[in-house]
């Protein structure tokens, strides 16, 4: 099948085909499936390079379509029964028939579009000069149409069921609803519109697509982005789960350990000097953190020292970053951080640091700014996007387009195109166009003085703090391309629940309900008063209890049940006068059997002060 002369070529395939080749290819791929694949795959890439393209073209699609359809059609069936069934029973598609549809369809789509080097949508109602494609057309939109509806049915179940029980999961085709759709996407981006169709399709069943991709999205399947540029269909958890595969799996290989023992007193300079001089790969792995003279290792200290160097990093007073005015848990970059000749060495250590921390599932009780946010996706900033930062800038700015053209025009402001800008001490005039000192502002070109002073204060003053930044996160994820869809996938208020945590006030019913107890029963009187005294304590000393309890100040978005693992409370055997110790790494608090709820508030009391809430962890 080499021959470059077409007539010569012709008596070859003629051969190939009476000689069942083609169905023997099909056979065999129905009992070994990597063996038929490799065959098929020799056969076509060899004769793609041999024969002369209309010769191959007709070859690959009469063996694609005239002996796989059968197969196709076959599966098809069987899929869509099997959806049927799914509905009412545990009997669903098997993971086996799925991807044998997937792999012909896959197959018999590319024989058609090849050969056809389609550079437009295909209409619906399809006619070319291509009549053998027809029907092949017809039949694969017709399939899709059907299999689509039979997974609206079965996405309104789910939605059904899950409305009555969150936490319900069932395996009987509910996993393969996953691979259906992806498959069905993948056919709707080759006819005018079906793409609309799908996603109109699903709209009605967003609860439940995005419970499927919760539970059923793996990080080993092909790439998410045809989910992730919709996120009017997604909701925060399917987010959340669909960009965490796109971070680096925290990997368990001890023979790449990276150890810090780091001084308190100095925790950000020595922290910087680690995490900077570290090799990427060792920052993937385990990460094992002590503090100089302590015992205590192991998670709950890891926990402790991303908390601790979040809030260093983004403290004010290092000049990093600046807080937002009316949001103090915001923060955008500080336009003068040059005033450290480090600071762009320490962006990328924060940029390292806040992906280390999403990574591993951190909340650190630190959110970005709107503006950069959107910087780091790749956004262009706007008026509306400066609000958190700058509220005064901000209001200006509508001023002066909200203002009567006539007005404006007499030049009542007195504006041109500078702004005037502090730095250190002294004042600087930056020109926001060639001339700007002797070009006003009017109710022309007003909108264009906006956009030009917005982009210089929020994008061009701090460009070289963002690309650092963006440079230590990519550092972590493996390049820029994977950074920037990190955060286009999200909406802001999204990664405001991934690194800051949960914004309610902890519920002592929820604590309750993930605590068990080792030594102790529900009932004794100690019990009793604990969580009667967590009850009545301030929302901070709760926070400072919680993190002296598990070296977790700040909750995941979903409470309690968001932590790795349940909490504990042990009895031990101590005398009274002790304090209560804990165990942060396996979330367990101890303490004796005090004889009074006084005695136990007293000792409670004192581990809930802000100042030594982290000091009594021992593991």
């Amino acid at each position: 099948m080499v021959s470059r002369d077409i007539d010569s070529a012709s008596v070859y395939f003629d051969m190939f085909v009476a000689s069942c080749a083609p169905e023997a290819l099909v056979m065999l791929y129905l009992y070994d499936k990597h063996r038929a694949l490799d065959s098929v795959t020799h056969f076509f890439t060899s004769s793609k390079d041999e024969l002369d393209l209309p010769i191959y073209y007709d070859l690959a699609s009469k063996i694609a379509l005239h002996d796989l359809f059968p197969f196709v059609d076959e599966l098809a069936n069987k899929l869509s029964q099997g959806l049927v069934s799914s509905v009412d029973s545990i009997i669903g598609p098997s993971s086996t028939d799925v991807h044998d549809f997937e792999t012909f369809s896959r197959f018999v789509i590319k024989a058609i579009v090849d050969p056809m080097a389609l550079e437009t949508l295909i209409p619906v109602h399809y006619h070319c000069n291509h009549p053998r494609y027809n029907h092949q057309l017809s039949y694969l939109y017709s399939l899709f149409l059907d299999l689509l509806e039979k997974l609206q049915t079965c996405l309104a179940k789910v939605g059904d069921d899950i409305k009555f029980n969150p936490k319900f999961k069932r395996d009987g085709g509910w996993d393969q609803y996953f691979s259906i759709l992806k498959l069905l996407h993948y056919i709707a981006q080759l006819y005018e519109g079906a793409e609309e169709i799908f996603w109109t399709s699903l709209k009605p069943n967003k609860a439940a697509f995005s419970y499927i991709i919760v539970n059923y999205a793996k990080r080993r399947d092909e790439g998410y982005k045809w989910i992730l540029d919709r996120k009017d269909m997604t909701d925060f958890k399917s987010r959340r789960h669909l960009v965490m595969m796109l971070l680096p799996e925290v990997t368990h290989d001890y023979d790449n350990l990276h150890e810090m023992l780091i001084n308190r007193s100095n925790l950000l300079a020595e922290s910087f000097e680690s995490i900077t001089g570290a090799e990427i790969a060792a920052l993937h792995g385990p990460m094992h953190i002590g503090f100089i003279n302590e015992e205590a290792t192991g998670p709950g200290v890891l926990r402790e020292w991303f908390l601790l160097v979040c809030q260093a990093i983004f403290n004010p007073q290092n000049a990093l970053f600046v807080a937002c005015p009316t949001d103090r848990r915001r923060f955008f970059p500080n336009p003068l951080s040059k005033v450290d000749p480090m600071h762009l060495e320490y962006f990328i250590f924060a940029g390292r640091v806040i992906a280390l921390a999403l990574m591993r599932k951190m909340q650190v009780g630190i959110v970005f700014s709107r503006a950069f946010f959107l910087q780091l996706a790749g956004i262009d900033v706007s008026l509306e996007d400066i609000k958190d930062a700058d509220p005064y800038l901000y209001s200006s700015c509508k001023q002066i387009l909200d203002m009567d053209p006539c007005v404006i025009d007499q030049d009542v402001l007195g504006l041109t195109f500078i702004w005037e800008v502090e730095e250190l001490g002294s004042k600087k005039v930056v020109e926001l166009l060639p001339d700007g000192k002797n070009i006003s502002v009017n109710s022309v070109n007003r909108k264009v003085y906006i956009d030009l002073l917005i982009r210089h204060q929020f994008v061009t003053s701090i460009a070289k703090q963002v690309s650092k930044f963006a440079q230590g996160f990519a550092d972590i994820v493996s390049n820029e391309e994977t950074r920037k869809l990190f955060y286009k996938s999200l909406e802001l208020e999204d990664l405001d629940g991934m690194l800051h945590g949960s914004e309610s006030v902890i519920s002592v019913d929820d604590w309750k309900a993930h605590t068990e107890y080792d030594g102790y029963k529900e009932t004794d009187p100690q019990i009793c008063w604990f969580w009667q005294i967590v009850g009545e304590m301030s929302a901070e000393q709760r926070k400072v209890l919680l993190f002296f309890w598990t070296s977790v100040k700040y909750l995941p978005v979903e409470g309690f049940c968001g932590l790795a693992s349940r909490l504990c409370i042990t009895k031990t055997n101590e005398t009274i006068d002790l304090l209560p110790s804990s165990h942060t790494c396996f979330y367990q608090i101890c303490f004796p059997a005090y004889p009074s709820m006084t005695v136990m508030q007293q000792r409670l009391n004192i581990i809930t002060q802000e100042h030594i809430g982290c000091s009594f962890g021992t593991w």
